[in-house]
C-alpha cells in the first residue's frame, strides 16, 4: 500500500480494465468511467507493450467484474437493495449504477476512501447520493459494525462485492471477512481466488511463478492459494448454503464462448449466498 492512495496491484487491474474497453472492445465487460477514474493518458498507455502483455489476466480482471455484476442484477430481481463494495479502490460501479433504489457501501481503509473522493473529484465523476464510503481497518475493526455506523441495515440481505484481494489475504483472514458476510441474512458475496500452485499445470506454474515475483516487487506478496474444496467446507461451516464456482473452462465457456477444455485449476470466480 501507499498511504493513501489504492495499492500498486489494485492500480494495475484498474489499467487492465481500462485497456479492456480499447483492446477487446469491452466485449466481455464495459465500463465507460474505467479511463476517466485513472487519470493517466489514454494514447500513452495504450502505446506501451504492457498494454497488451498478458491477455489473459486482463481478460480474466474484465471477466470477474461481469460475473459480479451479472450476479448482482439477478439478486436485485429479487429485492436486495444494498451492495457493499469491499476494497473499494478505484471500482466505478457506484458511479454507474444502473439499478434505482440500492444503496452503494463503499469500503476501504480511511486514508485510500479520502484519496476515491479526491479522484472522483480531478475526474469530474459525480457521486451520487446514494453512495456511502466507510473507512475499514481491516485488522482491527468490526466489519459489519462500521457499515450499520454508515446506515446499512444489518437485518436486510446485502450483495457484497469482493474482487482482487482474497489472493493476497491469509486463510485466516478470508474466512474472518467471511463470517462478517454471513451474519448478514440472506447475504451473497462474488469474490475470486487461485489454487495453491501445486495444482496448477506445468506452463500455468510459470506464470504464477512470474505473476507472484512482480507483485511482491511491489510489496504485495501473493498468498500460497486456497483449494476450491476445502474453500467450499468453510463457506458450508458459515451458513453459505449456495455455491457457484467458476474454474478455468467456465470461465472461458461463459465469457468468451470457447470450448472450455479439460484445463482445470488457477484462478476461479465464485458467488456464495447464505
Amino acid at each position: 500500500m501507499r498511504e493513501g492512495e489504492p495499492s500498486r496491484t489494485a492500480f494495475g487491474a484498474a489499467t487492465y480494465r481500462a485497456v479492456h474497453q480499447d483492446v477487446d472492445g469491452g466485449r466481455i465487460f464495459r465500463d465507460p468511467l474505467a479511463w476517466q477514474i485513472l487519470g493517466i493518458d489514454r494514447e500513452a498507455t495504450l502505446a506501451e507493450p504492457e498494454a497488451t502483455a498478458r491477455p489473459r489476466l486482463r481478460v480474466f480482471i474484465a471477466a470477474r467484474h461481469r460475473f459480479a455484476e451479472d450476479s448482482l442484477a439477478a439478486a436485485v430481481e429479487r429485492g436486495v437493495a444494498q451492495v457493499v463494495v469491499l476494497g473499494a479502490g478505484l471500482d466505478t460501479f457506484a458511479y454507474r449504477n444502473p439499478f434505482a433504489g440500492t444503496r452503494v457501501f463503499e469500503v476501504d481503509f480511511p486514508a485510500t476512501g479520502v484519496w476515491k473522493r479526491e479522484r472522483l473529484a480531478d475526474a469530474g465523476i459525480e457521486v451520487p447520493e446514494s453512495v456511502a464510503y466507510v473507512g475499514v481497518d481491516f485488522e482491527t475493526d468490526d466489519l459489519v459494525a462500521r457499515l450499520v455506523e454508515a446506515g446499512f441495515d444489518d437485518a436486510a440481505p446485502a450483495f457484497f462485492v469482493w474482487l482482487g484481494v482474497v489472493p493476497y489475504l491469509t486463510e485466516e483472514a478470508v474466512t474472518t471477512t467471511l463470517r462478517s458476510i454471513a451474519s448478514v441474512p440472506g447475504a451473497e458475496v462474488v469474490l475470486d481466488y487461485t489454487n495453491p500452485a501445486h495444482e496448477l499445470r506445468l506452463t500455468a506454474q510459470g506464470d504464477r511463478a512470474d505473476l507472484i515475483a512482480r507483485v511482491a516487487e511491489v510489496g504485495e506478496p501473493l498468498s500460497p492459494g486456497l483449494e476450491a474444496e476445502h474453500l467450499h467446507a468453510v463457506l458450508s461451516d458459515l451458513g453459505f448454503t449456495e455455491v457457484e464456482d467458476l474454474d478455468r473452462p467456465q470461465i472461458r465457456e461463459r465469457f468468451l464462448g470457447r470450448p472450455g477444455g479439460t484445463e482445470g485449476g488457477g484462478a476461479h470466480l465464485l458467488r456464495a449466498r447464505v
